[in-house]
C-alpha cells in the first residue's frame, strides 16, 4: 500500500480498484476494518460469528467490482452488506427474534437526551476499560440482550450515526419503518436501563 492512496476518497479507490489496482482495495480494508468489526460485534454479539461474516463481508466487496456504482458512497453499501450477512448469520443461528414490534407500551418518562447521552458514554468507553465502568457495561448487556431488529436499528443510528435514508437503504424499510422502530428501540432500551438500575439500588 503507498501513501497516495490513503489521500483518496472512496469512490476514487474504487474507480482504481475497478482498474486492477489491489493497493487501492487493501486501503479500503484499512480504512473500514475497525468501523465494520465494531459494528458486526455489537450488533451479532458472539464472537464466532463476527469473524466469518466480517470477512464474508469483504469478501462480497472484493468479488463485486463489475457492480460498482462509483457515484454512490460506499460506506451505507458495505454497512448494507454486513447487516444482511449479519442477519443471515443469526437466522442459520435460529435465533431471530419473536418480537412484535408493536407491543413495547410508550414510556412517558422517556428522556431521548438520556438515552443518547448513555449510549455515547459507552461508545466512548475503551475497551480495557468497559469492565470497570458500571454504567458501559449496563448499557453493553442490554443491548446484547434486545431483539434483534431492536438491537440493529440502535446501533446503526446511534453508533454509526447514518441517517433515516441510509438506515432505511441498509434495512431495506421505509423511512417511517426505520423512525417507529427507532423510537421502540429507545423505549425498550430506557425501561431496561431504568429496571437494571432500580435493581441495583
Amino acid at each position: 500500500m503507498n501513501a497516495s492512496t490513503k489521500k483518496l476518497k472512496d469512490s476514487e479507490l474504487l474507480v482504481r480498484y475497478m482498474a486492477g489496482d489491489e493497493d487501492a482495495f487493501a486501503e479500503l480494508i484499512s480504512r473500514y476494518k475497525n468501523p465494520l468489526y465494531a459494528f458486526l460485534k455489537r450488533f451479532l454479539n458472539r464472537q464466532e460469528l463476527v469473524e466469518d461474516v466480517f470477512q464474508e463481508t469483504f469478501l462480497q466487496l472484493y468479488m463485486s467490482k463489475e457492480s460498482f456504482d462509483t457515484s454512490r458512497p460506499l460506506r451505507p453499501w458495505l454497512f448494507t452488506i454486513a447487516a444482511n450477512k449479519a442477519k443471515d448469520a443469526l437466522r442459520k443461528m435460529q435465533r431471530d427474534s419473536s418480537m412484535e414490534l408493536g407491543v413495547v407500551a410508550d414510556a412517558g418518562d422517556v428522556s431521548i437526551d438520556d438515552v443518547v447521552n448513555l449510549l455515547a458514554s459507552y461508545k466512548t468507553t475503551p475497551d480495557d476499560e468497559v469492565s470497570q465502568n458500571e454504567t458501559a457495561q449496563s448499557v453493553r448487556q442490554i443491548i446484547a440482550d434486545m431483539p434483534e431488529k431492536l438491537r440493529g436499528i440502535l446501533i446503526l443510528a446511534y453508533f454509526e450515526q447514518f441517517s433515516y435514508k441510509q438506515m432505511a437503504e441498509i434495512l431495506s424499510i421505509p423511512i417511517g419503518t426505520v423512525k417507529s422502530r427507532l423510537h421502540t428501540a429507545v423505549v425498550y432500551f430506557t425501561k431496561k436501563y431504568k429496571a437494571a438500575n432500580r435493581s441495583n439500588d
